[in-house]
C-alpha cells in the first residue's frame, strides 16, 4: 500500500516552497477534496415515517437533513459530492434535480444491493485523492476543512471524527470477580465514552482494503487498517451532534437545531451558519 504520510510530506514541502509556510487555509485546502454522503438506507429506526420517506429527506425546518449536509459541504468549499443511493432513491434525486444546487456537482452511485457502510466507496469513481465519507442522516456543526486538516497534519489513512456520548443504563450494574462474588454494584449508572459520528476523513489507498461486491462495513475496514498497523486517527468534536437515524435524536433535532447558538470568545451570542465549526461554548449539548 502506497504511504499516505510521506505524501503528505511531500504535499507539506509543495505548500512551503508556494506559500513560505507549510500551513494550509481557506478553502483552497479542500480544493480535490471529494465527499462521499451513505444515503442508501432504509431507516426502520425511524418508521413509519421512512415508509415514504428516505432517511436523509426527513425535514430539519424548512430543509431536509441531506439539503443541509450538502449546503455545510458547498460552504467548506467542496464542489463534488457523490450520493451512494438504495432505498427510494428517485426521491433524492428528485429533490436534488429540482433546486438550487450551488457550485456543487452531485454524482449518483446506485447500489444494487445492501454493501453495508464501507462497501459502496468500490462503487465511487475519481477517489484519488483526500475524501470525507459521511453518513446522510448525520446532523453536527463540525468543522470540514478543520477535520481534513487535522488528517493530513496527523497523517492518518483514516480520521474519524468522535463525539462524547452519555449512556444511562437502566439497571443495576454488577461488577464479579472470578469467582462470580460481587465486588461492586453500581446502581443505574451513566457511562460515558467516546462514539463515531459516521463521519470519516479517508486516503484513496484504503479502497484497496475494501473488497469487491461483498458487505462490508466500516468497523470491518478499520479493523483490517489496525491489522495492518496502519495509522487510524480520531479527531474529538464538541459542538452540536445529532444522530438523526434515532427518533429521540431526531426529535431533539427539530428543536435544537433551528435555533442553534454559540457562544464566542468575546461572550456574544452568534447563530451557526451552514459551516459552523463547532468552537466555542455550545448552548445545546449534542
Amino acid at each position: 500500500m502506497a504511504s499516505w504520510t510521506s505524501d503528505r510530506a511531500l504535499s507539506l514541502d509543495l505548500l512551503a516552497g508556494m506559500n513560505g509556510h507549510s500551513k494550509m487555509n481557506g478553502k483552497g485546502s479542500m480544493r480535490g477534496v471529494q465527499a462521499v454522503i451513505l444515503a442508501g438506507g432504509r431507516g426502520t429506526r425511524l418508521a413509519p415515517y421512512t415508509s415514504v420517506l428516505p432517511k436523509p429527506l426527513m425535514p430539519i425546518g424548512d430543509q431536509s437533513i441531506l439539503e443541509v449536509v450538502v449546503g455545510q459541504l458547498e460552504d467548506a468549499g467542496i464542489v463534488n459530492v457523490n450520493f451512494c443511493v438504495g432505498y427510494l432513491a428517485h426521491l433524492i434525486q428528485a429533490v436534488f434535480d429540482s433546486r438550487e444546487n450551488g457550485h456543487v456537482n452531485i454524482t449518483y452511485v446506485r447500489e444494487q444491493e445492501a454493501l453495508g457502510t464501507a462497501g459502496p466507496l468500490r462503487l465511487v469513481d475519481g477517489l484519488d485523492s483526500t475524501f470525507i465519507v459521511m453518513n446522510g442522516d448525520v446532523l453536527t456543526t463540525i468543522d470540514y476543512e478543520e477535520l481534513v486538516r487535522f488528517h493530513r497534519e496527523q497523517g492518518n489513512a483514516v480520521t474519524i471524527a468522535t463525539r462524547e456520548r452519555s449512556i444511562k443504563i437502566d439497571y443495576g450494574l454488577l461488577h464479579l470477580d472470578d469467582d462470580a462474588r460481587v465486588r461492586e454494584y453500581e446502581e443505574k449508572p451513566t457511562i460515558s465514552s467516546r462514539v463515531s459520528m459516521g463521519i470519516y476523513v479517508m486516503e484513496p489507498e484504503v479502497i484497496e482494503l475494501v473488497p469487491e461486491g461483498e458487505y462490508f462495513d466500516f468497523p470491518d475496514l478499520v479493523q483490517v487498517l489496525l491489522d495492518a498497523g496502519e495509522p487510524v486517527g480520531s479527531y474529538d468534536h464538541t459542538g452540536l451532534w445529532f444522530d438523526i437515524g434515532r427518533q429521540e435524536d431526531y426529535e431533539r433535532a427539530i428543536n435544537v437545531w433551528p435555533s442553534r447558538e454559540v457562544t464566542n470568545g468575546n461572550g456574544h451570542a452568534s447563530v451557526l451558519n451552514g459551516n459552523g465549526n463547532g468552537k466555542g461554548i455550545v448552548r445545546a449539548d449534542g
